[in-house]
């Protein structure tokens, strides 16, 4: 089989889950690490054992780069790294830092590393970023320095890759079930100000600069915005208007010979917002995926 048609072989059936099932996959409570040893020749899944390792191999490999390239004390990612060398690079990224802290609980539930380390480096994260990590009105700045947290070449304070950050920290807050990571990640989703960002247009701009106010760029068609507009509207201090979810634009798209349409991510906004959760939407339906106390 080809990559490319094993590829597709993993994609169809993920798609094609209901999202109803995805509260499932989020554990409230710790689970026990596992590792996966294929036993056999074929998996539940359907993939070969074969096909299985090549999973599990890029998989560890993903969680390492995650794992290494992150100041212990601070939590904060690179943004990249010279695999060829040892990487001096101060430059990390908020991004990067939400993409680790999710990768801290697929290591913990893989049996990459123990359940204490995991645990230990996302309340080491965490702290930091409630405690001394810059930031405007709850949104943080696109780069910065992994060893102090400030920023770095003039960057904005961005909007979605605060929301990347935000997905990393409620994944770290539902999977982990511990008390002190419970509090810090909500108190550092309740300080973002979605009111603020939305104060003269309910299309999100890209981001701010101290030195000239928000960018003139706006996040206005299908894409990763979906997370942005799903955090600001379920959340409890700051929420967006009912009307942003509406804002932008709905396409339709082609990949591969698979046609899709945004366009049936459209709702009423009675249907967004609930107290106490977020949505999740799929190119045809929408389902809870995250708890807001």
């Amino acid at each position: 089989m080809t990559r490319r048609g094993l590829l597709k072989k993993i994609a169809l059936p993920a798609f094609s889950l209901p999202f109803s099932s995805l509260g499932n996959l989020v554990p409230s409570r710790l689970l026990p690490a596992q590792t996966v040893q294929p036993t056999s020749t074929q998996s539940p899944s359907g993939l070969s054992s074969g096909d299985d390792a090549l999973l599990e191999e890029i998989e560890k490999a993903n969680f390492r780069y995650f794992w290494e390239q992150t100041n212990p004390d601070t939590g904060l990612v690179r943004d990249r790294c010279n695999v060829r060398k040892p990487d001096k690079n101060d430059s990390g990224s908020i991004a990067a830092t939400g993409f680790g802290l999710t990768a801290l609980c697929i290591g913990d539930k893989r049996g990459y590393i123990s359940h204490a380390e995991a645990r230990g480096r996302a309340l080491n994260t965490l702290r930091f970023l409630w405690k001394k990590m810059p930031n405007h009105r709850g949104f943080f700045f696109h780069f910065a320095n992994i060893n102090t947290g400030e920023r770095l070449w003039d960057s904005e304070v961005s909007s979605v890759d605060t929301a990347i950050l935000l997905c990393g920290i409620l994944t770290c807050r539902e999977h982990f079930g511990y008390l002190e990571i419970e509090q810090l990640a909500s108190e550092i989703y309740n300080r973002v100000d979605w009111n603020w960002l939305s104060e003269d247009t309910p299309i999100l701009p890209h981001g701010w600069r101290p030195e000239t106010g928000f960018l003139q760029y706006r996040w206005d068609d299908y894409s990763e915005l979906m997370m942005m507009y799903l955090l600001g509207l379920g959340s409890p201090t700051h929420p967006l208007p009912d009307s942003a979810w509406d804002a932008w634009k709905r396409s339709q798209f082609e990949y591969d010979g698979i046609r899709l349409s945004a366009r049936s991510l459209r709702s009423s906004s009675t249907s967004i917002r609930r107290p106490g959760l977020i949505f999740a939407a799929s190119a045809t339906s929408m389902r809870i995926i995250f708890r807001i106390p």
